[in-house]
């Protein structure tokens, strides 16, 4: 089998596994088309579900986690570990490193699989798209999002700029994958009908999440990380099939990243970006599922955060061997 031909097939069947787990998306589109337009006007959203979600993002531990979570989180890293390696010297990688190096800042981060040592913004990017370039990554169900992809390689890179811990590396990582398969439920199967890679345009909450947690964000300034991420939508169901399909789950972890950081700084954005009348849930999708968001005990008591922290975690089939 040739590339062009693998590329199909498993374009072909992520697409098959996206209608097995999110419906006919014909369907859903000639509902749409068939409803009365005032029921396809934006709904109303709790007003505070950024600031929710960034509170629960500062305020999630470890200890809080049960231990099953922890498991299923070292097993998704050594997942993703796995396909960065294998997918490390692809020509797509060897394409885009070959682009880029040139613009490489200091040599601050590892590419996994090779000797080229980037910036981390740079190795963020690199690092996600050798990750999912063979599509082997771990994907949750409920939403096909990739959720390892962009949330691991802009961890990874940060962890070789500053001292991280074990204990806050894994916390971390929960956290990530919580907030982009939350959001990433939130509207499904609408956003994915419009045509959008959820793993990138929902990937980058998880990323700025992740990132922010190990910079120690306060909750305002997560509030800003989550509003740059949502400025940062990258992915469209067009690509794949080719090398830009793995370009964004690798974008939306360098642009998590670079929000994170500029939240560190004090650069602002909107407060509301989820839920605002333009904000990202009501732009990206036609339908939403707030109580994702705003229910399920989010950021409420330790054993409710406990439920949590499983929903996401304990859902990634293709994390088992």
């Amino acid at each position: 089998m040739n590339e062009t031909d693998r590329r199909d097939v498993l374009r072909n069947a992520g697409l098959a596994v996206t209608a097995a787990a999110i419906g006919d998306p014909l369907a859903t589109t000639q509902a749409q088309a068939q409803a009365p337009k005032a029921a396809l006007k934006r709904a109303e959203l709790p007003n505070d579900l950024t600031r929710k979600l960034a509170r629960f993002i500062i305020s999630a531990r470890l200890a809080d986690m049960p231990e099953a979570v922890r498991h299923e989180a070292k097993r998704t890293l050594l997942n993703w570990v796995g396909c960065a390696l294998g997918g490390s010297q692809h020509e797509t990688v060897t394409n885009a490193v070959a682009a880029l190096s040139a613009f490489f800042g200091g040599s601050q981060a590892t590419l996994f699989g090779r000797t080229e040592r980037p910036d981390v913004l740079h190795a963020a990017l690199l690092n996600g798209i050798s990750s999912h370039v063979l599509d082997f990554d771990d994907t949750h169900a409920q939403t096909t999002i990739h959720p390892a992809a962009p949330v691991a390689p802009a961890m990874l890179a940060l962890a070789e700029c500053q001292q991280v811990s074990g204990r806050d590396f894994i916390e971390a990582l929960v956290v990530g994958v919580e907030s982009e398969c939350r959001i990433g439920k939130a509207v499904v199967p609408a956003h994915y009908d419009s045509g959008w890679h959820i793993t990138g345009t929902a990937g980058v909450f998880g990323s700025a999440s992740a990132a922010g947690k190990l910079l120690g964000l306060n909750e305002q300034q997560m509030c800003w990380a989550l509003g740059l991420a949502a400025a940062q939508p990258v992915g469209l169901i067009e690509m794949f099939g080719s090398m830009a399909k793995s370009f964004h789950p690798g974008r939306a972890a360098q642009n998590g990243l670079a929000a994170a950081h500029l939240a560190a700084k004090g650069f602002t954005a909107s407060e509301h970006a989820l839920e605002a009348h333009f904000g990202w849930l009501n732009v990206l999708s036609t339908e939403r599922n707030s109580a994702a968001l705003d229910g399920e005990g989010l950021g409420d008591s330790e054993k409710q955060l406990q439920a949590v922290c499983v929903w996401s975690l304990t859902a990634w089939p293709a994390c088992r061997p």
